[in-house]
């Protein structure tokens, strides 16, 4: 997978793991690529989401007492399948984005400038409240599901589509670096994933996010400040 590839538009080849190979690639395969790239982008979010996810999935099917077990496992698997629905739906942004900013030709030449401005973008959104209203939405499923459960099929689909919004709201902007970085950098794969899962499970979660945001203002700062002096 990181075999070097010859992209369109780039001087040189570039790994699979390089900033905006993947998109780049998916770009160069038309149409064909494009449609692959989500599949690509949704195995990488069951794989860092899904994890943290399991104990509402837990919670919403023993919401369901009283329920067939035909159709309990039914509403949860609607409600599953919407969930990583709009993640694989997300993944058309990544290619759209590097269409009209070439993320591989810029981090080639101003790889500082660019990571330091996305850490920026991060940092401030991490400090914002509405991450936080997302991240006590993710960090605590029963009082999400006590606010947003809906009953029978349709309901479980619509339960499913907040708790996704909520999900893709508390965490695009981490996931807005790893493109940045490479969104087949496994290090830095490994590293998002971790933050995104102690944000979204541990008490300490607000405290994280916010020692995070402080982190990525001040990394993006000085990033900026090399680029430009």
């Amino acid at each position: 997978m990181d075999r070097w590839l010859r992209m369109p538009g780039s001087a040189a080849g570039l790994r699979m793991s390089d900033p905006g190979a993947p998109e780049a690639m998916a770009l160069s395969n038309g149409p064909v690529g494009i449609a692959l790239y989500p599949v690509m982008w949704e195995v990488m979010m069951i794989a860092m989401m899904y994890p943290s996810s399991v104990p509402l999935f837990r919670m919403y099917y023993r919401t369901l007492e009283g329920v067939a077990t035909a159709g309990r496992a039914a509403r949860t698997g609607v409600f599953m399948g919407t969930y990583a629905l709009v993640w694989a739906l997300t993944g058309v942004a990544p290619p759209v984005v590097n269409a009209l900013v070439p993320i591989a030709a810029i981090a080639d030449q101003n790889s500082p400038l660019l990571l330091g401005g996305t850490l920026i973008l991060l940092s401030g959104f991490q400090l914002s409240p509405y991450k936080h209203r997302c991240l006590r939405y993710c960090r605590t499923p029963l009082g999400f599901l006590f606010e947003y459960h809906r009953p029978g099929i349709r309901g479980a689909a619509e339960t499913g589509f907040r708790f996704s919004v909520f999900c893709v709201g508390c965490c695009w902007a981490l996931f807005a670096v790893m493109i940045v970085v490479g969104s087949m950098n496994i290090p830095w794969m490994a590293g998002i994933t971790v933050v995104l899962s102690l944000e979204r499970v541990v008490e300490w979660g607000d405290h994280l996010a916010t020692g995070v945001g402080m982190a990525a203002g001040v990394g993006g700062g000085a990033a900026v400040l090399i680029a430009v002096l």
